[in-house]
């Protein structure tokens, strides 16, 4: 079996259509959200620990703003989840809005999936959506525009 099949097969196997049972059933469906939630966390220690609003830091650059000067739809990212995790929430939007945006979108879609495998069949999010993917690229392709126009009031969003 190729690869291709055996990630279908243990995919396909989450939602068998009845809930889960038992202590093995349910430690067994929470592993992988488990596991998500474990990187997300250390995905914040490192953010928090590095502190990207302060110049000269541990924490890498956006490669597109230091090689071609332009800020790109992610810019500004880190900067945000720091804000975000010391509640600042103003700073946070000022630093990369869309990416605070799809912090949200990417928890519930979390807890989509998580549901999902506790009861055995899928739970709907804005994953599901048929215009999912035009919208979050006309949103994407839009932000990137918008944050790079050279003139009031856009220049308030170059970060």
């Amino acid at each position: 079996m190729t690869a291709l099949g055996v990630a279908v097969r243990a995919f396909s196997a989450d939602y068998s259509g009845r809930p889960v049972r038992g202590a093995r059933e349910t430690l067994r469906a929470l592993a992988p959200p488990a596991a998500g939630v474990a990187g997300g966390a250390a995905v914040c220690a490192v953010v928090l620990a590095g502190d990207p609003t302060t110049p000269g830091g541990p924490l890498p650059v956006c490669p597109s703003k230091l090689l071609f000067g332009i800020v790109c739809p992610g810019c500004g990212g880190m900067r945000m989840l720091y804000s975000a995790l010391h509640g600042d929430i103003g700073a946070a939007l000022h630093y990369n809005a869309v990416s605070f945006v799809v912090g949200f979108l990417l928890v519930w879609s979390a807890a989509a999936w998580t549901a999902g495998r506790l009861r055995g069949r899928r739970v709907r999010s804005w994953l599901h959506y048929r215009w999912t993917p035009l919208a979050f690229a006309v949103a994407f392709s839009g932000w990137f525009v918008v944050r790079n126009l050279p003139f009031a009031p856009f220049t308030a969003l170059y970060v």
